[in-house]
């Protein structure tokens, strides 16, 4: 785990610096509300296993306590080819100890031990438990935020994105991936998907460092192919529709590999899986 600093801390709930820490509670003395300590990880939200219904995604959840495991099926079988170096960008931007990252919508997956992992359900290697539309953080108190195919899972982004500019420092920078070319992924919902241009106007406080297309054309029209041979081939009956989009799979995955090349076409945003931000807060 890493050590989370209390004093860049705040309520949730009501925004005010007056949580205190006793045993296995952290208690806010201006709302009064009470929030978890489970194995010194900070609980400011109780999800469990039961909120999750989509089939795929109750896979995913399980799938999700062998971080290694779950990591490299991503890497292999899924259909978003994986042209984003994450490990990269953690190398560049979070380069020494002092420097306080934070992953938004974590999972188990640990990018580094540098950084803090927050997520809406209590993993093995999440830090913080919470609300991403609330964070418990001070204003101006993080330096990098990481927030990697989570957006479209929330109901309201921007409300997201206001918080990131609230926490960062001046200077403090984001690094997001939000899909644009993808099927229907519950973890546990989905709502939205963002162009190039509304990328742009997602990020409009953010000077734009970088913002191209990740996963690739590719990767954006396999996932569409698989799920509507799925669709076409089920015949309205959704065991089969699983077993076959399954099976889509595994034997198409090696496909997804040309958006290595694909990627770096002028049009590629066109059908892009995703797109990469990385901003500076103004």
């Amino acid at each position: 785990m890493k050590n989370v600093d209390k004093n860049i801390l705040l309520c949730p709930s009501c925004k005010t610096e007056s949580l205190i820490f006793e045993n296995k509670q952290i208690i806010c003395t201006h709302c009064k509300q009470n929030f978890e300590l489970i194995n010194n990880k900070m609980v400011f939200l109780k999800l469990n296993k039961s909120n999750i219904t989509d089939f795929f995604d109750k896979i995913k959840f399980r799938l999700k306590k062998f971080s290694y495991l779950y990591e490299l099926l991503i890497k292999l079988i899924s259909p978003v080819c994986p042209t984003m170096n994450i490990k990269k960008l953690v190398k560049r931007y979070v380069n020494n100890d002092e420097i306080i990252a934070i992953n938004l919508g974590s999972g188990n997956s640990r990018l580094s031990d540098k950084i803090l992992n927050i997520d809406i359900f209590l993993y093995d290697n999440v830090d913080i438990v919470c609300d991403i539309e609330n964070l418990p953080f001070k204003e101006n108190s993080i330096d990098i935020v990481f927030n990697i195919a989570v957006l479209e899972h929330v109901k309201n982004p921007e409300k997201v994105v206001n918080e990131i500019n609230r926490v960062l420092k001046k200077n403090g920078i984001i690094i997001s991936f939000f899909p644009f070319i993808q099927a229907f992924h519950a973890s546990p919902y989905d709502f939205s998907r963002r162009t190039n241009e509304g990328m742009k106007v997602l990020y409009k406080d953010f000077d734009i460092i970088d913002l191209k297309p990740a996963g690739g054309p590719t990767s954006g029209f396999l996932w569409i192919f698989q799920e509507w041979v799925s669709i076409l081939f089920s015949f309205s009956i959704k065991p089969l529709y699983y077993f076959i989009n399954i099976l889509l799979m595994i034997l198409t995955f090696p496909i997804k590999f040309l958006d290595f090349i694909l990627i770096h076409h002028p049009l590629a945003k066109n059908i892009s899986s995703g797109f990469l931000f990385i901003g500076k807060k103004r």
